[in-house]
């Protein structure tokens, strides 16, 4: 049997190169899959997919892995990639979900339901950190991908935004924790507003820190949450064509904080 030539990833081609390395192979359309929010205790868990166009196009000035930006350079970013992106899509999993079915679960199951909402479909998929089953198409889990891959990157920022955005409305909803400036994280200021108001439906009752301030420390991690507690409201994906793609349950799409504390929150759970 005839070994294939192997594919030879150019290190001057920097964050594009292994997109371009699998393009030469025959692979076109490549897409990237990454969360956000794996490490907080409140708040949705996020995760994003792109598809790059080839060439020059697909080339993003300043793009990176999202926790090395400034938010204002994550939304110059984020917009760049809607604008230029062959599809996207986005997911977020609420609070409540994460609690029943496990982060684990919900981190694969976001990203494989981001993947699958794609409109270009894939022929080839790079994830950050985990591998995916159960798509359509070749896949490798990059460790750090968001700093290897300009896909990952791109929806590493979707993600993000997104997800900041949605910690900064629920802030309104819900003040006194500090959501808009640590996101959810487990942040001393945010830890002290745990203890001090207990958490709210927007915590992760599974987590240990949130299950020890509400009461609920000895139940199995599942069954932490209340049962009672307003649900939350539906929300939508969306593709790179601005269009609706449909709602499913648990799924919600909706819209920064200083480079070093995203760095220090989110770096050392992933």
């Amino acid at each position: 049997m005839l070994t294939p030539p192997r594919t030879v990833v150019r290190r001057e081609g920097g964050l594009y190169a292994l997109e371009r390395a699998l393009q030469r192979r025959g692979f076109r359309h490549v897409a990237g899959a990454d969360e956000a929010g794996r490490g907080a205790c409140a708040g949705p868990l996020v995760a994003a997919a792109a598809v790059l166009p080839e060439g020059r196009r697909g080339e993003i000035d300043g793009l990176a892995d999202s926790k090395l930006l400034t938010p204002a350079s994550r939304e110059r970013v984020y917009e760049e990639v809607v604008a230029r992106a062959l599809a996207y899509a986005v997911v977020i999993i609420p609070a409540e979900e994460v609690d029943a079915r496990g982060l684990h679960v919900c981190n694969l199951a976001a990203m494989r339901r981001a993947l699958a909402s794609l409109t270009t479909r894939p022929e080839y998929v790079l994830t950050d950190g985990f591998g995916v089953d159960g798509l359509d198409a070749p896949g490798l889990a990059v460790w750090k991908g968001d700093r290897v891959a300009a896909c990952v990157a791109a929806a590493s920022v979707l993600a993000k935004v997104t997800r900041d955005r949605l910690m900064v409305e629920l802030d309104g909803q819900y003040p006194g924790y500090g959501f808009a400036e640590h996101k959810g994280y487990i942040t001393p200021e945010h830890s002290e507003a745990l203890r001090e108001r207990g958490p709210c439906v927007e915590h992760r009752f599974s987590y240990v820190n949130v299950a020890a301030v509400s009461g609920r420390a000895g139940r199995p991690p599942r069954s932490r949450r209340p049962a009672v507690g307003p649900a939350p409201e539906p929300m939508e994906r969306f593709d790179a064509s601005g269009g609706t793609v449909g709602v499913a349950l648990g799924e919600q799409p909706r819209p920064p904080a200083p480079v070093g504390e995203d760095v220090v929150m989110e770096g050392g759970v992933r």
